[in-house]
């Protein structure tokens, strides 16, 4: 019975590794759209040709420092230089990788009791802002975290010459002990996106995290 028991145990754990595996791929995948026509890459200030609009595409995530947990494998990217972010708008599909910078905040208050700041403690900080230029109309933007398994899919309109701010803002799972409170720590729960201030409509969400920390 205990070598069912172990055997069992050691499918199930195999099974969540191979998934976690394959969300990652197939989230990095849509880095890989045929398209190459419907954005690029623009600097500020360069003026916007008539039937076009920019995007200004902003996101962000802290994760732990490398090495805080233990058993996490040594090819997670969490606590690294070079953390993906993929995005994929129409078809065309692109990964930026983000050196992380240092970031520590208290864990506690002035008064001594624990900050309830989701970004208390030490971790890495990745910040992504970059802005494409891409025809008037609808479109249909993918933005996905291969190393979370986390992705989420939507639509938004751009109107001519119009600059529009594309926001995506974390929001961290939550630990229980010793309070209840959301903290990076945990990990992604997942984003509340926003087109100039206007929360987003989410048609698909998709989230492959498993076990929580």
């Amino acid at each position: 019975m205990k070598k069912l028991i172990l055997s069992l145990g050691t499918v199930l754990l195999m099974s969540s590794l191979l998934g976690c595996g394959t969300a990652a791929k197939e989230i990095q995948s849509r880095s890989l759209g045929g398209k190459t026509d419907v954005f690029k890459e623009v600097s500020n200030g360069s003026a916007i040709p008539k039937g076009f609009a920019d995007l200004i595409i902003k996101a962000n995530i802290k994760t732990h420092v490398e090495g805080y947990y233990v058993l996490e494998s040594k090819e997670s990217l969490h606590g690294k230089q070079g953390y993906p972010f993929v995005f994929n708008i129409d078809g065309q599909g692109i990964t930026w990788k983000l050196a992380g910078v240092k970031d520590i905040k208290p864990s506690y208050e002035a008064d001594g009791k624990t900050s309830r700041d989701p970004e208390a403690g030490e971790g890495l900080k990745y910040v992504i802002e970059k802005k494409l230029r891409l025809a008037i109309g609808r479109h249909r933007v993918y933005f996905g975290l291969p190393e979370d398994k986390y992705a989420v899919e939507f639509e938004i309109a751009l109107g001519d010459g119009e600059i529009g701010v594309l926001e995506f803002k974390p929001i961290y799972r939550t630990k229980r002990i010793p309070t209840r409170i959301p903290t990076f720590l945990k990990g992604i729960d997942k984003y509340a996106a926003f087109l100039d201030g206007v929360p987003v409509t989410i048609s698909v969400e998709s989230s492959y995290g498993g076990e929580e920390r």
